[in-house]
Order: structure tokens, then sequence, then C-alpha cells
């Protein structure tokens, strides 16, 4: 399978705003309270709030297409721009979504391995990620790419704290 990835510029703001709902919404609304959920929905996808992440030169996102279709993107942060570890040796994938009709497909597969490869690139040591320690199958998926737990730290969907692994693949085993 053939996957296209192109970079999100300002005139992708609208349809970026668009997915970025989409796929959140589908993944996780029905785990959350729903005031707690729309307050999150509101402030994380907020226009103002994605425009500054998209013009900050430390962030990178990606929408990805299979035969011309959205189908997912990808957000990748270095230095400061990292929500958490904020090292000049690693990338952080802070987002990884495919739209809801395309999973199943191989295409989140394909998608860690590019940002793994973009990692790579830029002779970058590591690739880490936050992942809500409820959501299993994110996390077994990881663990298969060779990505392992070494710190949690806390993540609020409105009010309600919830708890996401930190996870961390070496690159210079790939190597």
């Amino acid at each position: 399978m053939k996957l296209f990835f192109k970079e999100c510029i300002l005139s992708d703001l609208d349809e970026l705003i668009e997915i970025s709902k989409t796929t959140f919404v589908s993944a996780f609304e029905k785990h959350n309270d729903a005031e707690d959920f729309k307050s999150y929905i509101k402030a994380a996808f907020d226009k103002k709030a994605l425009e500054e992440q998209l013009i900050n030169p430390n962030s990178y996102f990606y929408f990805v297409f299979k035969d011309e279709k959205l189908v997912g993107y990808i957000k990748l942060n270095v230095n400061e721009a990292q929500t958490d570890i904020k090292s000049k040796e690693a990338i952080e994938l802070e987002r990884i979504y495919v739209l809801q009709e395309f999973q199943g497909k191989q295409i989140g597969k394909l998608m860690l391995q590019k940002a793994m490869q973009m990692a790579s690139e830029k002779d970058l040591k590591y690739v880490w990620l936050g992942v809500w320690e409820k959501n299993t199958d994110a996390i077994r998926f990881y663990e298969k790419f060779g990505f392992s737990k070494f710190d949690t730290h806390p993540y609020f969907i409105g009010k309600d704290e919830q708890t996401d692994w930190l996870m961390r693949y070496d690159l210079e085993v790939a190597r």
C-alpha cells in the first residue's frame, strides 16, 4: 500500500481542525464525561490554538492520503514544542490519527514507520509519545513496534485527570 504524506500549511487549517475533531471524537468520546469532553474539544481544536501550533517551526503536521483520499494525520514535535521531555535528541509523536473507516488497514503502521523514518533522517536518538493508559489497543500497537513505557504523566480531558503512559523507541536500535 502506498501512502502520500503532505506537510500541512496554513491554508490547510480548516481541514486540519475538521479531521482532528473527527478522529479524536471517534476514538475517545464514548470513554469520557460529555461535559468534560466537550470542553476539551473546544480548547484543543480551537482555530487559534491549532494555527499557533501549525506555524510553530518545531511542530510538523502531515496529512496522510491513500489514493487521493485523506485518511489521517500525524503531528510531530521537536525541541521546545515537545509536551514533556523537550530533548534535542528526540522527536515527540504527539498525534497519529486515522479516520474510523480506514482503521485496520495497516495505515497506522505505515504512518508510524514514516514518523520513525523522519526522526532518523534528523539524526535523532529516539521517538517518544504519550498514550492513554486505558487505550490498550494503541499500547499493544506501539509495543509491537518496540516502544516501551518509561514514565507516566497526567492528561486532562476537561476537569478529568487521566494518566498517559510515556513510551519510547530508541532509533539507535534500528540503525
